[in-house]
């Protein structure tokens, strides 16, 4: 099959319309045209990812975050950017990114409901589609309550992570819980304004957190990596599903740091 091909089964799920404006979503490095029998899915596009994508004989590579943000006026070996293009390119692997788009339709739904969430809607409604609101996080109600220690004890649990950082008290009972993978710090009304006892997210600063639990909301800290590595295993199993004449793989879970 053609790249053009698996854009299309992607983006007929998650269409790049649903992206924030800012971001930026679809074909980055490559060719639309180029045959693709074998795909390999990570969060970000690192050099070790290119790497191993190239190692494995990849002809695609599919990340939630967009090695290419901003404009690119020169494409060199002289930044780390450019040398990572470059990689691609001599590789002839082309990339795909999908970000927000990947966060409104799927991101915060599956994190949800990977930690048992009920009731859910979304947090931050960014488009109304005929039958749906659809945007970044969701928030919904613990099957029981339960102490804010107990809720950072489920979320290590639910998503491997050996530590969490939370802001409020450890005993506090929480019930209705907020969560939005990643970066977090947009959120912060928008919990608090649908009554959120705990957002579960990421990127929080000592001023954030501080700040949440004066206005009566406590915030668990996951790390950016915490939670939205979760997109990796789930994109290869919808790529697989959709793409069966192609071979698709996934990144191993790496944390991008160390606990010293």
């Amino acid at each position: 099959m053609l790249c053009k091909d698996v854009m299309a089964v992607i983006e007929g799920s998650y269409a790049r319309r649903y992206a924030m404006e800012w971001d930026n979503v679809g074909l980055l490095v490559g060719r639309d045209d180029k045959e693709i029998e074998r795909i390999y899915v990570a969060l970000d596009a690192g050099d070790e990812v290119i790497a191993e994508a190239a190692r494995l004989g990849a002809d695609l590579l599919v990340t939630h975050h967009p090695l290419i943000f901003g404009g690119m006026k020169q494409i060199t070996n002289q930044d780390f950017i450019g040398r990572r293009v470059l990689e691609l390119a001599r590789r002839d692997i082309s990339y795909y990114a999908m970000h927000t788009n990947y966060d409104v339709v799927r991101m915060a739904g599956l994190a949800a409901d990977l930690l048992g969430l009920l009731r859910q809607e979304v947090l931050e409604v960014t488009c109304e589609e005929p039958e749906e609101s659809l945007g970044i996080g969701r928030i919904g109600y613990s099957e029981e309550p339960m102490a804010l220690k107990e809720c950072c004890e489920r979320v290590k649990k639910v998503f491997s992570l050996e530590a969490v950082r939370a802001f409020g008290d450890p005993k506090r009972q929480v019930c209705r819980v907020a969560v939005c993978p990643g970066s977090g710090k947009s959120v912060l009304r928008d919990a608090l304004r649908k009554g959120a006892d705990v957002l579960i997210t990421g990127d929080i600063g000592h001023h954030e957190g501080i700040d949440a639990v004066a206005q009566g909301m406590a915030v668990i800290d996951a790390g950016h990596y915490g939670m939205e590595y979760i997109f990796v295993e789930d994109m290869r199993r919808f790529l697989t599903e959709r793409l069966p004449g192609a071979e698709v793989l996934g990144a191993p879970v790496s944390h991008p740091y160390v606990s010293v």
